[in-house]
């Protein structure tokens, strides 16, 4: 029997929470007998608030961790406080020593390299994190795939592919056919199909190029001159494609990262702007303000009732998108 430990940070993922134990449960189940345990902890022990606002009583603070072989560290939204907190960090840092497997989902990742648990070890980051933690923690490894699995350590970029991740932790600790028979009972051994719709793999590779030149952006005549296409036949793809044009689709590419970096960084609007290839603070708060009708210095916190990034669909242009309010019940 393998005991697991959840520590859950405010305004974590309740999705999270269930992706993890669920397929537990029924591993348990199936199996006919406890194959695994595991309790709820806080930092401090009291209930902890999920981003859904839902408020989840705790089995008891990291004390109660003590009997427990793994440990699973849970954030979502505003991750960068609770991460830095001092007694979280020294209890990891000595749960580390005593050769504790340690795995952060989603933004619980954060927790585990502010600690310096990460340094030199593959992590599976979410895309819309990736960004802010590339820029805070540059000696972790990440990985391309959505989650990652080595020797006492354990990350996954969140959502569905924690489902996935846990069926490899049960087989890893378990046994295979167990873990296949989960999967079967949660649906996962379908194959799961991201696009239906036709790529061109031309506008692929012009993306790739914009993503790989944020800082000094390319003009758009050279990225068709390295694809061996004419800007004209370029513009007329991206037009029927994206319905933008190839300017508007790189300025919406800058924007998306200057948005990751506002939200999850602490570099200054002036950092920002020059990292994303903005001339002049002045433009770079123009062009932000059209996408989320807020200036950058308004923007600096990752939390549910944030701007959100969201690309429109073809032949709609940048619009303002206001910041969400989140119903609390």
């Amino acid at each position: 029997m393998r005991r697991l430990a959840l520590v859950l940070l405010p305004e974590f993922s309740n999705l999270g929470l269930a992706a993890v134990t669920e397929p537990l449960f029924v591993a348990n189940w199936l199996a006919q007998r406890t194959l695994f345990e595991w309790k709820s902890v806080s930092v401090d022990g009291k209930p902890v608030r999920a981003s859904n606002g839902a408020i989840l009583a705790v089995d008891g603070d990291l004390a109660a961790a003590r009997d427990c072989a793994s440990v699973f560290v849970l954030a979502s939204f505003e991750p960068l406080p609770s991460a830095r907190s001092r007694p979280l960090t020294r209890w990891l840092q000595r749960a580390a020593r005593s050769g504790l497997e340690l795995g952060g989902i989603e933004n619980g990742s954060l927790a585990l390299a502010e600690a310096g648990l990460l340094d030199s070890h593959p992590a599976a980051i979410h895309w819309d994190n990736l960004a802010g933690f590339q820029e805070l923690f540059p000696k972790v490894r990440i990985t391309a795939t959505p989650f990652s699995l080595t020797r006492n350590r354990l990350t996954c970029a969140g959502a569905a592919a924690i489902l996935d991740m846990m069926i490899a932790w049960i087989a890893q600790h378990a046994d295979a056919p167990v873990a296949e028979e989960v999967a079967r009972h949660l649906l996962l051994n379908r194959g799961r199909k991201l696009h239906d719709e036709p790529r061109d793999p031309v506008i692929d590779q012009a993306r790739a190029l914009m993503q790989s030149y944020i800082d000094e952006p390319l003009p758009c005549e050279s990225i068709a001159r390295r694809l061996n296409i004419s800007l004209r036949q370029l513009e007329r793809r991206f037009k029927e494609a994206l319905g933008r044009t190839v300017h508007a689709e790189y300025r919406l590419v800058r924007v998306e990262r200057a948005h990751q970096y506002l939200q999850q960084t602490r570099l200054s609007v002036t950092e920002v702007a020059a990292l994303t290839g903005f001339s002049s603070v002045e433009y770079f708060a123009k062009v932000y303000r059209r996408a989320f009708a807020m200036l950058p210095s308004e923007d600096r916190r990752q939390a549910t009732d944030a701007p959100v990034f969201r690309r429109q669909p073809p032949g709609v242009t940048l619009a303002p998108q206001p910041a969400r309010r989140v119903l609390r019940s």
